[in-house]
């Protein structure tokens, strides 16, 4: 009886564990947002001025370090063409205007700038 009670016990805990962690992520999957995701996702494939760091800019050559920095430092913006008015060289102009493009700006969001530190973001190769 005592082996019954114990087997009947372990299948009930058993039962309970798998339960709870298979049905909360059915149930709660569309609720549960990340802030950040959402960001990277409003922003697609482009580099979002107010919410990127340096690094972020080392795919547009020319741009890395001096000119990300800069562009980091002078945000945040409310259009992309809103850099112009920062005190750029006429070679930085040109170089932005080269990759205008590849940008976009969104509200700022502490989730991706964290600690406000976007020129050393603690990212290391």
């Amino acid at each position: 009886m005592k082996r019954l009670v114990s087997w009947l016990t372990g299948v009930v805990v058993m039962t309970g564990l798998l339960l709870g962690l298979v049905l909360p992520q059915a149930a709660y999957a569309d609720s549960i947002r990340n802030v950040a995701d959402d960001k990277i996702a409003e922003r697609g494939d482009k580099v979002d001025l107010n919410n990127s760091s340096v690094r972020r800019f080392q795919q547009f050559p020319g741009m890395y370090p001096t000119l990300a920095g800069k562009i980091v430092l002078g945000g945040p913006y409310n259009s992309v063409e809103d850099v112009l008015s920062l005190d750029l060289t006429a070679r930085q102009k040109e170089l932005f205007s080269k990759y205008r493009d590849n940008f976009t700006v969104t509200d700022p969001a502490i989730a991706l700038n964290e600690g406000f530190d976007r020129i050393n973001d603690g990212q290391y190769r």
